[in-house]
């Protein structure tokens, strides 16, 4: 599922424009193909757990870093996209595709109201970020952080009511990438303190025990997310490799691989 948008010559005005603003304790340069690949393997571990491999545990606490890498490239997207419109339109079909397969997946049935797929998360934090994006240009400061924190409620409410992935906690994550876009080091606090209180405080999820050094203590399945955030920060703005097919096999493997595990699910459980 790659949300980045085909831009010509993006690589190279990218890196100009922000020319001496990356961060250097993280020198490897990830591309956003790598970075999406990443995403992609994270989320077939997760959805590998939910369907065929429920004793190995420790796939879905990989799967807790792909959500976040896919809100940080649907930022990327919002803020390199020339057609905002043409973004949305692309997540609202690809989401309407994706919830037979989410359906099977999750429950073998082809209709299933409890668990939305996780574009509609997406797309909810995107139109939350355009209206924040839209007031900031128009709105003084004192105007613009109410704005905020309304548009949030309103996002986190729509998400959870309508039990889209990872509810509303979802469409705040997007949000956090949104507010604190960039490199330099206090937008990476930002990033972690964000996700570290969405995952942990909010999400929490299972409590996995570990054991170091003969002390026994407990980690937050869910906190494992921010494990993302280092390969995130190795991100300098190249997108790698990139054409139409490339795009299209990204966007397409979403319902693809939940359709075929949905399917080997159905065929072996029941």
């Amino acid at each position: 599922m790659q949300l980045y948008p085909s831009v010509r010559n993006f690589e190279r005005s990218f890196i100009l424009q922000n020319k001496g603003s990356h961060c250097s304790i993280f020198p490897p340069d990830l591309s956003a193909l790598t970075l999406h690949i990443l995403a992609m393997a994270f989320m077939f571990c997760d959805h590998l757990w939910a369907t065929l491999a429920g004793d190995a545990w420790w796939l879905t606490g990989i799967g807790r870093l792909a959500f976040p890498m896919f809100a940080f490239f649907l930022v990327e997207g919002f803020f390199h996209t020339h057609d905002k419109k043409k973004y949305c339109m692309r997540l609202l079909l690809l989401a309407i595709l994706s919830e037979l397969p989410i359906n099977l997946m999750y429950s073998g049935l082809l209709f299933y109201p409890f668990h939305q797929n996780v574009i509609w998360t997406l797309l909810t934090g995107f139109l939350c970020i355009w209206a924040m994006d839209t007031l900031r240009k128009k709105c003084p400061v004192w105007l613009w952080i109410p704005a905020i924190l309304l548009l949030s409620a309103i996002g986190y409410v729509l998400a959870t009511l309508l039990m889209f992935d990872y509810y509303g906690e979802g469409v705040l994550t997007v949000i956090v990438f949104y507010l604190f876009h960039g490199k330099k080091w206090w937008q990476l606090a930002g990033q972690f303190a964000g996700l570290y209180w969405i995952n942990v405080m909010l999400l929490a999820g299972m409590q996995l025990p570990l054991q170091l050094f003969g002390h026994a203590f407990e980690i937050s399945e869910q906190g494992l997310a921010l494990l993302c955030l280092p390969l995130l920060w190795c991100y300098h703005g190249r997108q790698g490799a990139h054409n139409r097919k490339i795009q299209l096999a990204c966007y397409a493997f979403y319902p693809a691989h939940m359709l075929v595990l949905g399917i080997l699910s159905k065929l072996i459980f029941s």
